[in-house]
């Protein structure tokens, strides 16, 4: 009888193990610095604004919020790190495009994404602009398809390199189109937006903010957004979809943590991310920057990064795109 009691004694405490360890752990949130790990180098525009938001965070908790920049296989580095850190709410993800991305685009990456990485919030998305150097007879996106399948394999593309989101939209756009051009990876969208002006490439689906003002001074000429509805920034330029119809692609950033983090403390971080995006100041920067608060709860947040996993998973295998 003593035995079965010891028995029941101990089988009690283990049981309710995980669920003290979940309390103490949301209990002792802000004990200690938070860190935001960003996987791209220091002054890009998802750290610029992973620190505006890490500041906000910080007044509204009376804790230190601090980006850390860990840079390296399109953001591998800094995913992976945080998907083996502890789940305390302290050490958090800034997601990037290239996360969702490089889920089918790397073999035997040694985590999961949808599985070790539990969403947080959004924070703001940047739309991509199809532009082509002045000198291309085509002047609008119809007959730039027209063009291309005239002219099948003879039309260059660049990209910010392989796997970059400049890389599966013009994939996207060749599978949804039905055209055969070729891809050129450069190290970085301004290596390959010099070659666009330079006319030695004839097409980028780049991000927004490097492409207007070069748009803007007719430098390069917008064939198309690569948004639903026309860009104010760009009023006069038609979104893609309205000749390729269902396109769409966006770069942007969110917040995650590594799984099994307390839901307390995801649901505190993510209202928290949803006062920071709703500060004017803010606001404007994300406008300043080219991109849209992408406000979203945790569970809208989790739906949005599986359909971008899913959707360019479907890109990377059709294309049979490979990491360089």
């Amino acid at each position: 009888m003593l035995r079965r009691r010891t028995f029941q004694r101990l089988a009690a405490s283990v049981l309710a193990t995980p669920m003290i360890a979940g309390r103490s752990r949301a209990q002792s949130w802000s004990a200690q610095p938070v860190r935001m790990m960003v996987g791209y180098a220091a002054g890009q525009s998802i750290d610029i604004l992973a620190r505006l938001v890490a500041q906000s965070l910080s007044e509204q908790f009376s804790q230190q919020f601090i980006v850390e920049n860990k840079p390296g296989a399109g953001g591998n580095i800094a995913a992976e790190g945080v998907a083996r850190a502890t789940p305390d709410g302290h050490t958090l993800l800034v997601i990037g495009a290239n996360n969702p991305i490089n889920t089918t685009l790397y073999d035997k990456l040694a985590f999961d994404l949808l599985r070790d990485v539990a969403p947080v919030a959004g924070i703001y998305r940047v739309y991509q602009v199809m532009v082509v150097n002045p000198s291309f007879p085509a002047r609008t996106g119809a007959a730039f398809i027209a063009y291309a399948k005239a002219h099948p394999g003879k039309i260059n593309y660049g990209s910010a390199g392989t796997g970059s989101v400049a890389h599966v939209s013009g994939e996207l756009f060749k599978m949804m189109a039905g055209v055969d051009m070729q891809h050129v990876p450069y190290r970085g969208a301004p290596l390959a937006l010099a070659d666009l002006l330079g006319g030695q490439v004839q097409v980028m689906f780049d991000n927004l903010p490097s492409s207007i003002d070069h748009v803007r001074n007719g430098r390069l000429r917008a064939l198309g957004v690569s948004t639903p509805q026309p860009l104010e920034l760009l009023p006069d330029v038609p979104p893609i979809a309205t000749f390729v119809p269902g396109y769409e692609t966006s770069a942007f950033a969110g917040l995650g943590a590594p799984a099994s983090t307390p839901r307390e403390i995801v649901d505190k971080l993510g209202k928290g991310v949803a006062t920071a995006l709703a500060d004017a100041k803010i606001k404007a920067k994300i406008l300043d920057l080219g991109g849209v608060p992408m406000t979203m709860t945790p569970p809208e947040f989790g739906r949005f990064l599986a359909e971008e996993t899913e959707k360019w998973g479907k890109v990377i295998r059709a294309a049979n795109i490979k990491p360089t």
